[in-house]
């Protein structure tokens, strides 16, 4: 029996880019003989036409399963969708704008048939604006020394994962997720392989640079505590700084009788130490909002319709809205 690759393929206002990825994935597929495929479209809350695609090649193939989302609930809910659906005995995540080499797939499934049950893409170059490039490239490096785990540097979301690693990241009831991070957390023997991301040929990306910055956050915040030990240790610095200064302006007043203008200096404590506080709070304050959104007990995801030929994917009673 032929072992099954499952492969996610999240969507948001990709009605250029769905039937080409399908094209290619099919292509790829077709090469790959020794291998059973199935594909599963997430559509995250589109508002063009990327339904209606999604839907004439589901009619069409039925290896193909498309899940429709009630709303658009973030970049981080279609991979959970993906995985949560996905039968097989190993899992990829193809985004649909193609940016990433679909030939790479093969490459991927020999390094997991040789026993390596994380197998992630490294981007060596990403055909970018320089402002994306840049901004990418400083993400990875800060949240690679600030991280409590070992994250690769550049890596993104392509790649596989065995059905081992699908059923720990399943098990994981946090609702704050970010995929790349989470991959690594769970641990298992990991390799990678490098490649060059091409620049998007079709369509214009959703996301944009505040986005990249709000999906920074889910990162920092959900594996490092390196910002609220940095505020611990500089607020213990400035309370001895402080009392150093306290002291030496004491003995200045001893023995030259308070020279000194005090208004200015007084002025600039405020402000620098008001600043300190406010930023201390508000980094406390992002902490707290993740325990809030963990509280609330939320689903990831809604899930709207479920689109397959093969009745055995009509698994809308399955919930996952998780």
């Amino acid at each position: 029996m032929k072992k099954l690759i499952s492969i996610g393929v999240p969507c948001y206002n990709e009605e250029l880019n769905v039937i080409p990825a399908y094209i290619d994935l099919a292509k790829m597929a077709g090469k790959a003989k020794k291998y059973a495929f199935e594909f599963i479209f997430v559509d995250n809350g589109s508002l063009d036409d990327t339904r209606k695609k999604i839907i004439k090649i589901a009619k069409n193939d039925k290896r193909i399963t498309g899940v429709f989302l009630s709303r658009n609930f973030g970049p981080e809910a279609s991979p959970q969708v993906a995985l949560d659906y996905a039968n097989g005995d190993a899992f990829i995540l193809y985004e649909c704008d193609a940016q990433d080499p679909v030939d790479l797939i093969p490459q991927f499934i020999k390094k997991w048939e040789d026993g390596d049950q994380v197998v992630v893409g490294m981007r060596t170059k990403i055909e970018d604006n320089v402002l994306m490039t840049s901004a990418r490239k400083l993400f990875y490096k800060i949240f690679k020394k600030i991280s409590n785990i070992d994250i690769p540097v550049n890596a993104g979301s392509y790649g596989i994962i065995d059905k081992k690693v699908m059923f720990a990241l399943k098990q994981l009831p946090e609702k704050y997720r970010f995929f790349r991070g989470l991959r690594s957390w769970v641990g298992f023997k990991s390799s990678s392989i490098t490649y060059q991301r091409r620049e998007r040929r079709r369509g214009i990306s959703s996301y944009r640079f505040l986005d990249y910055i709000k999906h920074a956050e889910r990162g920092f915040f959900g594996f490092s505590y390196l910002v609220l030990d940095g505020m611990v240790y500089l607020g213990f610095i400035l309370v001895c700084f402080s009392f150093f200064f306290i002291l030496c302006y004491i003995y200045v007043i001893f023995a030259f009788g308070n020279p000194i203008n005090a208004s200015i200096p007084i002025i600039i404590a405020i402000f620098f130490f008001g600043g300190v506080q406010l930023l201390a709070v508000s980094i406390l304050g992002k902490y707290i909002q993740v325990i809030m959104e963990e509280t609330k007990a939320r689903p990831v995801y809604i899930v709207d319709e479920i689109v397959a030929r093969d009745h055995r994917k009509d698994r809308s009673e399955r919930g996952r809205e998780k």
